[in-house]
């Protein structure tokens, strides 16, 4: 059986997801490894989706440092493995985003598929996402043709939400197309709040929110945000949701305790959520949850309290782990493009129609 491996490392920075993937009709995690992303490459990695001095030379640089990252960590798996790269098909690598700007035609994901697969002696699949915004789609959510096949169902209506740093939902019913969008800020302004206020990576079971209040009157100004406003297909990034936006409406909303702006951040992940499944997607029987904001306990709690008639579990409870679908997703696009076989949606991403994505980088 055909083995791949998917490299993700996402929005919220704070490593790279690795999965080793089997892959003929249907798809089998064989291995996983988590490798933490270094603070310098992560601050610069950061620093790269605003605009600063020397972008060009500095992007290069910092993609060189991620693609090394990438390597070493895949030849530990599969040494861990015991696994030759010959073994391998390929590497679905999505690269690091440090722009998204669909409506100004343009992604970029740094990631240098050519060193990679150098590194490697493994074939590279990557720069998933440009030629969907080729054909006039926003080049994301990408994740929900592989949300469809391997958690699709002819018997129940179900939508599939991914939070990392940002959340996008896949919306799965029997004998209509998937549809998908992604939502807005998932773990993105929660981590970077208390990064700040705390010094601590991310609000773990979103305790520090569970002991604040929630301003009733700052979350209806961040929900104000155009962005909630609009219908899929949609996309998002750190270019609108970021400390910076947070920042200005906190002036106008000035004196709340630290832990109360964290309560509101977790609420208004989970509102902008719920509003736009039952919007899009109102007869949803089960919402399946994967990143890591499945295990951010208040955030799924609070999540089941806003539909009640929807059933909130993890992806888990169909033997995938939440923290590693994303990675699984990019090994499955690397078999996609090998094959032949389109990968985008346009009802998800707004494309003229369906693409085959990628661009394959031999070993």
């Amino acid at each position: 059986m055909p083995l791949y491996l998917g490299v993700m490392s996402g929005t919220s920075l704070d490593g790279l997801d690795i999965a080793l993937i089997e892959q003929d009709s249907h798809t089998r995690l064989v291995a996983t490894l988590f490798q933490p992303m270094p603070a310098p490459l992560r601050h610069e990695l950061l620093a790269l989706c605003s605009s600063g001095n020397d972008e060009l030379a500095r992007a290069a640089i910092a993609e060189q440092c991620w693609v090394e990252l990438a390597a070493d960590s895949i030849q530990l798996l599969l040494s861990e493995q015991q696994i030759s790269p010959q073994a391998v098909r390929a590497i679905g690598s999505h690269g690091q985003t440090v722009r998204h700007e669909p409506h100004r035609g343009f992604t970029i994901q740094i990631g240098n598929p050519a060193l990679l697969a150098e590194l490697t002696g493994i074939a590279v699949v990557g720069d998933f996402r440009r030629r969907d915004v080729a054909a006039g789609g926003q080049g994301a959510p990408l994740v929900p043709a592989f949300h469809e096949a391997v958690f699709g169902c002819d018997r129940r209506t179900r939508a599939v939400l991914n939070i990392g740093g940002f959340s996008n939902l896949s919306l799965l019913s029997p004998n209509v197309s998937t549809r998908g969008f992604d939502c807005g800020p998932g773990n993105v302004l929660m981590d970077a709040w208390i990064q700040r206020e705390r010094n601590l990576a991310f609000d773990r079971n979103g305790e520090w929110a569970g002991s604040g209040t929630v301003d009733q009157d700052l979350l209806a100004a961040l929900l104000g945000e155009g962005f909630f406003a609009t219908r899929g297909p949609k996309s998002t990034g750190r270019e609108l949701f970021n400390l910076p936006w947070l920042d200005a409406h906190l002036t106008r909303h000035a004196g709340l305790r630290p832990e109360n702006v964290q309560a509101t951040l977790l609420e208004l992940t989970a509102r902008s959520i719920s509003d736009a499944l039952l919007e899009a997607h109102p007869q949803t029987q089960e919402l399946l949850v994967c990143g890591g904001g499945a295990h951010n306990d208040a955030l799924m709690q609070r999540l089941q309290a806003l539909l009640p008639t929807c059933e909130v579990s993890s992806t888990g409870t169909y033997g995938v782990p939440p923290d590693w679908v994303e990675a699984m997703a990019f090994a499955w696009l690397a078999h996609c493009c090998l094959e032949g076989i389109p990968a985008n949606r346009p009802g998800v991403t707004g494309a003229r129609g369906s693409r085959i994505l990628g661009a394959i980088y031999p070993a």
